[in-house]
């Protein structure tokens, strides 16, 4: 989950310029903003300790090994 809400996050970015640059809502972006959101947080609610920095790296290691095997 927290691998998959942080991939949602950064696409956002891309989201919210192209709807500034055509002059519309963000409503994607917004709507990807609390999807994305929602799983890092429940993922941080499930783990007792949360997440730091240097778990990141390690956690989209672990994910990627698991789709790859």
């Amino acid at each position: 989950m927290f691998v998959v809400g942080t991939i949602l996050l950064v696409l956002t970015v891309p989201s919210i310029f192209g709807a500034i640059s055509d002059g519309r809502a963000p409503r994607a972006a917004m709507i990807l903003i609390m999807v994305g959101g929602g799983l890092i947080a429940l993922a941080s609610y499930q783990k007792p300790n949360g997440y730091s920095f240097a778990d990141v790296p390690d956690v989209f290691s672990r994910v990627v090994s698991k789709v790859i095997n």
